[in-house]
């Protein structure tokens, strides 16, 4: 299988020499390498490489933006992202703008040839940290959905080691129907019925109930 024609763009330095001199070591075709991102994406629309390497941070033209463009004007190239960012709104970014691998800087360079090699069979890779820490909260506990607004108002305050009673005063309901309210979302959940089960699973997902 021939090796793709890879452009590679950074505005640090010593990142761009040494992710282009790691890939020519290993006979990879670099046809460009670029520091800011408008000359980037005019290289692009001019070589069309099949792959280019992008940071997202980078002056006049963001990776995420020369992503938008090239969606938006039907350029083929594939779009690989390194980048320092762990936020979910870049990854979600990445997911809309059809990015075809996203890296970590921190292991760019152990995983950049497994993320060629995807993304030149056309199956998107996305650095494994990044993506679990993304995606296995769904898969993690589906069940959340199954809970209703009001379930949910409840569990938020059991997260933040409520009572019943605290609870009850401040939603002005009964102390009955937060019970009832508890055992519902026990059953939702699929939780065993022991002391402090819904506290413990309340306070290890918070970030589902933001």
């Amino acid at each position: 299988m021939l090796k793709p024609n890879i452009l590679i763009a950074d505005d640090h330095p010593l990142l761009l020499r040494g992710l282009e001199e790691f890939l020519k070591e290993r006979k990879y075709n670099i046809i460009n390498t670029h520091s800011d991102g408008l000359s980037a994406y005019n290289a692009i629309i001019k070589d069309k490489p099949d792959i280019a390497i992008l940071d997202i941070e980078m002056p006049n033209l963001t990776g995420i933006d020369i992503a938008k463009n090239c969606k938006r004007h039907h350029i083929d190239t594939k779009i690989i992202l390194i980048t320092l960012h762990k936020e979910k709104k870049f990854f979600e970014d990445a997911v809309k703008y059809n990015i075809h691998g996203y890296l970590l800087k921190e292991f760019a360079l152990t995983e950049i040839e497994a993320c060629i090699a995807s993304v030149s069979r056309g199956e998107p890779y996305f650095s494994e940290k990044i993506y679990k820490r993304f995606t296995n909260v769904s898969e993690r506990n589906p069940d959340i959905e199954k809970l209703t607004p009001s379930e949910v108002k409840i569990l938020k305050r059991i997260a933040e080691e409520m009572t019943s009673t605290e609870i009850a005063d401040l939603l002005s309901i009964s102390v009955r129907t937060v019970e009832k309210h508890r055992a519902n979302i026990i059953r939702k959940l699929t939780l065993e019925q022991k002391p402090n089960a819904l506290l413990i699973w309340s306070q290890k997902n918070k970030q589902l109930l933001l």
